[in-house]
């Protein structure tokens, strides 16, 4: 009795292309529901935010957004008043910006002398109380009390005198805001959780 050998070698090569398609599939998942992985481009987060700095943003924080639509699914919390968030930029769909929440839709912002105030109240949180903030831009003059629409939020970049931020252009919509940046891979003298 004869057996018939089968051909490995094209066997092999399906087994390889279907891992291929699993694991794009498995990363676009990932991606697109639980964390993906930012580059800084430029210095308006300085210092916390260095350029070049990598970075990992939680999507599942909030609850990720779901494709093709403008809902979200459920999160675990909502933003809180000093996260860093990744947002689509307002101006332009395709490009993403990182940011400092600072007030959130039907608050009053202010800043006078350095200092951001949130319906009238200083904000303490100190890592928000020790950048100096610059009286910038249609939405940051002195004086100036901005309502943040109702559904947005408003964001400053800790690099205050070098952010284009809601003191330029405004405020950003919820249903664009991607995540929270939770902490910093590469380079490794720079690993570190984000505050």
């Amino acid at each position: 009795m004869f057996i018939r050998r089968k051909n490995n070698r094209g066997s092999a090569a399906r087994e390889w292309i279907e891992s291929i398609i699993i694991a794009f599939v498995l990363a676009m998942f990932i991606r697109t529901f639980f964390i993906q992985a930012f580059k800084i481009p430029s210095g308006s987060m300085i210092p916390t935010l260095l350029v070049k700095d990598r970075l990992m943003v939680n999507k599942l924080r909030y609850g990720a957004k779901v494709p093709f639509t403008k809902k979200r699914l459920p999160g675990f919390s909502q933003p809180q008043r000093g996260d860093i968030i990744v947002f689509v930029y307002p101006g332009k769909p395709k490009k993403d910006f990182i940011k400092r929440l600072i007030a959130f839709g039907g608050e009053t912002v202010e800043i006078k002398r350095g200092d951001v105030y949130v319906e009238g109240e200083l904000i303490e949180e100190q890592i928000i109380k020790n950048i100096y903030y610059y009286n910038k831009g249609q939405y940051g003059q002195f004086h100036q009390k901005v309502v943040v629409p109702e559904g947005h939020v408003f964001v400053l970049g800790d690099n205050s005198a070098a952010s284009s931020d809601s003191r330029f252009w405004g405020f950003v919509p919820e249903e664009n805001v991607i995540g929270k940046a939770e902490f910093i891979y590469w380079p490794v003298d720079r690993v570190r959780f984000l505050k």
